[in-house]
Parts: structure tokens; C-alpha cells; sequence
């Protein structure tokens, strides 16, 4: 379930990155959200 919200998270972001079309910060809000739920998946495995 983390797995599917990352992957998700980073192809908006890479779209939005791409894309030009996105507010420069959201596109930097998703990559960060990305990465705290990745986080969180870490250590919730442990």
C-alpha cells in the first residue's frame, strides 16, 4: 500500500515536471510527500 502511494506520488511528479503545467511548489509539495511516505513505509516495516 505504501509502495502504490510512492509510485503514484513520483509519476504525478514527473508528469508534473514534464508537463510545465503544474505550479513550480506543488511539483515540489508531491516530491517531498513522496519521499516522507517512503520514509514512513521504512520504518513502519521495522
Amino acid at each position: 500500500m505504501i509502495w502504490t502511494i510512492f509510485v503514484i506520488l513520483v509519476v504525478l511528479w514527473a508528469l508534473g515536471l514534464v508537463s510545465g503545467f503544474v505550479i513550480g511548489g506543488f511539483i515540489h509539495i508531491l516530491l517531498v510527500i513522496a519521499v516522507v511516505v517512503l520514509v514512513l513505509g521504512l520504518f513502519q516495516r521495522r
